[in-house]
Order: C-alpha cells, then structure tokens, then sequence
C-alpha cells in the first residue's frame, strides 16, 4: 500500500487541495524537468536534430505502458482535449456508410470540449447529438445510467463518444461492455480519459477504443497544453489537422527536407502537434508519467480508496449522498448535498478551511490523490458538515 506523497510536490502546509479534477500540482521533479528544458533553449548549440525526436519517444512509450498499448506508434501528442477531438470530428466525415440522421451519442452534460467539436461535422453531414440523461431517481443511478447508455447504442448511432468517469459527477461508465455494443453496429468508439487515466486504470487491449483522448495536467500531472492520444487503425489512413514538416516520412533528415514528401510517418504519427518536440512540456510529462508508473495506478486507486471509503460512510449517515460501486471510482467523487441545503454555505465553510474542491452541476467534486493524507480529508469532512449546520 502507497503512504502519503506529499513530500514529492510542493504545497503549501495550510492548503487542503482535494481538486486534481481541476489541475494537478506539479511533482517535485516534473518542475525540475521543466526549468531544466528552459536552461536547455539558453543553449541551442546542444540541440541536435536528433534532439527533435529524442523528447517525444519517451513520452509515447510511457502513455502506451500506461494505457496497456503494444504499439506506441498508435500514440500521438496533442495540446489539448479539443484538439485530439477535432482530430476525430475531421476523420468521422470519412466513415464508410456514414449518412444524414445518424447519432452520435454521450452522456448529459458532458465536458464542453467533447460537445463542441462535433459542430461542423454534423452541420456538414447533417448527423444529430444524442445525449443520455441519468435517472430521475438517486437508487441506482450508475447502474440505471449504464444500462439506458448502453441499449441507445443502435444500428444508427456512427459514434459514442463517453469517459471513464463523468467528469462532473464522478459516474463510472461500463468501457468494455459500451465497447462491445459499438463494434456490434459499427459505431465509432471514442474515449475522453482525461478524468481518469492515470488514477484509474484504463486498458486499451480490453477496452479496445477506435481512439483515448488525454491531456496531461490533470491525473497524468504533466504540464498544461501537453497531451497524448492513442489513435487505433480506422485512423491510420486519415487526415491530420495539420499539414506539417515533422510528422512527414524522412522528417529526420534535414538535409532533405527540400526534398518534399507526401508520404505520413506510419500510424498516429500523422496526428501529432506541429512543435511536437517541446523542449519544455515534453521532459515534464515524461518525468510525471515515470513517476506514474512507479507508483502503479492500481495503487494510487487504492490510496485513494483507502482514504476516503470510511469518511464517505459518515457523510452518507449525515445525508449527503454519493453513488456505490462499481458505478464511483475514489479519485474523482460526486458528491450530492442533503436535501435543503445550501451548496454555497458548505462551500463557504469549506474555503474559511483552506479545503480547495470543485462545485460542478449540481455535485461538489472531491479529487484526492497520493499527496492527500488524514488531515486533509478531516479538514473536508469538518467544512461539510459544518455547511450543513449553517446552511440549516
């Protein structure tokens, strides 16, 4: 079992920061890695056109152990979540049989990004967004929420595009079984793990997505306008945002970049960012996912878990609610307010505290990780309650 991390990161004492959800706190060595990028453009002579390369293999190779992919020619680097998607909404207009009055289909108040970037193509091929709503009811919401996701998926639907865990709500979604009603009609399955890889494992082999979009400043704890994708084989013939020098066959030879090519680098080469080789960002996600996989995300779960199972029980006997498994994952929590309670009381309790969390929707969201302890958590459940109390 993980102890508490903290002394890896630098915050403050007095600050109880349960918010990764939102951005992550910078490893100790992933600040290093990035002053040491920065020393690195002071001196140019060091940078050799091998250079240009060098920064990005690591940085595949690591996102592909992570996510359990053979193949780290399938991972592509991105800046951000809205990117890796204009990538597919690009590449959807191409989808054999695709026609006017198909679906595409994800869950209800999904994060913008991943609503947003089917605008053109709907518009251009005349196909609808269909959006699954949960229950009604709080008596199971996961499970009911899942099983009405699950049997919208139809001969009609080109694409689903869903997260690991709702990034509001914390809802865990059932990946396999959502997977396998895609490939059962032909849809497009397409993944935001930016909420949970990282803090929750996600496996490629078994999930088996046409593409996982992820930024890196969140669960990975990378730097922000970093990113990862991994681009499965529908993609491996299909049109980039960008037209650019690096991601073209023969790209490490500047001596023939004169000699123009219109051939791609195999796979989800063709996808990456043009300044793919950032001197900067690239060291800082390699340091962060190093250190990832050094912990083990199975135990950064069950740190997680650890810490917050027995504080959730009494907040559930104080009327607050929260979904039970395997429908909630413990890096990312939901959590419902007593009936006639005022959010904004607990959350005024809650920052009097120095307790940093999120208000998303209607569900306060508690993200802890491996540099949480006791105390942090004491220190919340103290400002939730005490809102109650105030708020009555």
């Amino acid at each position: 079992m993980l102890t508490c991390q903290k002394s890896l990161f630098s915050l403050d004492e007095n600050v109880h920061y349960i918010n990764c959800a939102t951005m992550s706190p910078n490893l100790k060595s992933v600040e290093q890695a990035g002053i040491g990028g920065i020393l690195r453009k002071s001196k140019p002579h060091l940078i050799t056109q091998e250079t240009f390369f060098e920064t990005t293999a690591p940085v595949k190779k690591l996102f592909a152990q992570l996510i359990n992919c053979p193949d780290s020619e399938r991972i592509a680097l991105i800046p951000s979540t809205s990117y890796g998607m204009a990538i597919v909404a690009r590449n959807l207009a191409f989808k054999p049989n695709l026609r006017a009055g198909q679906e595409i289909l994800m869950v209800h108040e999904e994060f913008p990004s991943d609503v947003y970037a089917w605008e053109g193509v709907c518009m251009d091929k005349g196909l609808k967004i269909k959006t699954i709503s949960p229950p009604n009811t709080l008596k199971n919401r996961g499970k009911i929420w899942n099983e009405t996701f699950i049997n919208s998926i139809n001969a009609n639907t080109c694409m689903v595009v869903i997260s690991p865990t709702h990034w509001a709500d914390g809802t865990r979604f059932d990946l396999e079984a959502i997977g396998q009603q895609c490939r059962l009609y032909g849809a497009l399955f397409v993944i935001d793990g930016t909420q949970s890889v990282g803090a929750l494992p996600v496996d490629i082999q078994k999930i088996r997505p046409d593409a996982l979009i992820n930024v890196g400043y969140k669960w990975l704890l990378g730097p922000y306008s970093s990113g990862v994708a991994y681009f499965g084989e529908y993609f491996d013939t299909g049109s980039p945002i960008e037209r650019n020098w690096i991601n073209r066959v023969g790209s490490e030879e500047f001596r023939n970049l004169i000699n123009y090519s219109d051939h791609y680098r195999p796979k989800a080469d063709r996808y990456n960012v043009g300044e793919r080789s950032n001197f900067i960002l690239n060291p800082m996600l390699e340091a962060s996912l190093t250190q990832i996989l050094t912990w083990g995300v199975d135990n950064i779960q069950a740190y997680c878990k650890n810490l917050m199972a027995e504080p959730l029980k009494l907040l559930q006997e104080k009327g607050f609610w929260v979904d039970e498994e395997p429908y909630k994952a413990y890096h990312l929590i939901g959590l419902k307010v007593p009936n006639g309670v005022d959010i904004t009381k607990i959350q005024t309790a809650l920052k009097q505290r120095n307790v940093l969390v999120s208000v998303r929707g209607e569900s306060i969201r508690i993200a802890p990780h491996v540099y949480n302890d006791q105390n942090d958590i004491d220190v919340l459940i103290d400002g939730l309650l005490a809102g109650v109390i105030i708020g009555d």
